[in-house]
């Protein structure tokens, strides 16, 4: 169940990243408040969070490890993308970084489920 949650969150952050280049284009003073980085930081956290417990207890539960190897690139790929910040102009390969990250951990999320059941 959890697996499936991480991967709706996982869906939900890629949406956020895809919507917040649209609503950037189509309103800027909305981007403000969803490019704010405590967005983006509560967000990896929570990420972060969901990556360890679900991950974590499917190698407890089915013993493989690939699964959680391969959620820990998308994470760290995401905190690297977090770590290039908005204001150093590096905005879109920020946006381009978290989606791969995204991607990679919503993917390893659905090889746990899958070797569980």
């Amino acid at each position: 169940m959890w697996d499936r949650v991480a991967v709706l969150v996982s869906g939900l952050c890629l949406v956020h990243c895809v919507s917040t280049i649209a609503i950037v284009a189509i309103l800027s003073s909305a981007g403000g408040m969803l490019l704010d980085p405590l967005v983006h930081e509560i967000g990896l956290g929570i990420a972060i969070a969901l990556g360890l417990f679900t991950l974590g207890r499917g190698v407890l539960d089915h013993g493989y490890m690939m699964p959680a190897a391969i959620g820990g690139l998308g994470l760290g790929i995401m905190i690297g993308a977090i770590s290039l910040g908005h204001e150093n102009g590096h905005n879109g390969a920020e946006v381009l970084y978290t989606m791969l990250g995204v991607g990679i951990l919503a993917l390893a999320h659905d090889l746990n489920y899958r070797a569980t059941h």
